[in-house]
């Protein structure tokens, strides 16, 4: 709870705030709900189409293609981010391109973009850092709990 939702208001704030809910538009939840729906299943769809691709003409099998797909998925966005498409989907679709690994590459890169003119190291490498901090230590703890809890469970995965 917030501390300013736990102070008491006055009878003119209280009716204040019946007022602004009564005139506050109603949330099209259902729009934004298809648009997400659509955009992420099309940034999917995407992903699996040329995921197919280094499987037929790459020579990958389906588990080796995933990492070189991910890496032209984050490329793809990383390009349409700089050229300021990525963004005005983003706002048309909301989550839907938020979710996918292309919406950390957006993060990233406006990051970037946004703070180039600090210099490369306090400016760009700084403002990603401390955008992906977060990510990376929560996937380093996850990752090292997942791997106590399989030595745990699965002993005889260790060794030779």
């Amino acid at each position: 709870m917030t501390s300013s939702s736990k102070k008491k208001l006055t009878p003119v704030q209280k009716e204040y705030k019946e007022l602004v809910k009564k005139r506050e538009p109603a949330r099209p939840v259902l729009k934004n709900c298809s648009r997400a729906f659509l955009v992420g299943g099309t940034i999917c769809l995407l992903g699996q189409a040329i995921q197919e691709m280094f499987v037929h003409w790459g020579g990958f099998d389906e588990k080796k293609a995933s990492n070189p797909t991910v890496a032209v998925l984050i490329i793809i966005s990383v390009i349409l981010t700089s050229l300021g498409v990525y963004d005005k989907i983003s706002q048309w679709a909301g989550a839907g391109s938020a979710v996918p690994v292309t919406g950390f590459a957006n993060s990233m890169a406006s990051a970037a973009i946004e703070h180039r003119s600090e210099g490369i190291v306090l400016g760009v490498g700084g403002k990603m850092f401390e955008l992906a901090g977060a990510v990376i230590v929560f996937g380093t703890v996850a990752a090292f709990i997942v791997g106590v809890l399989h030595l745990i469970f699965n002993p005889s995965a260790v060794g030779g």
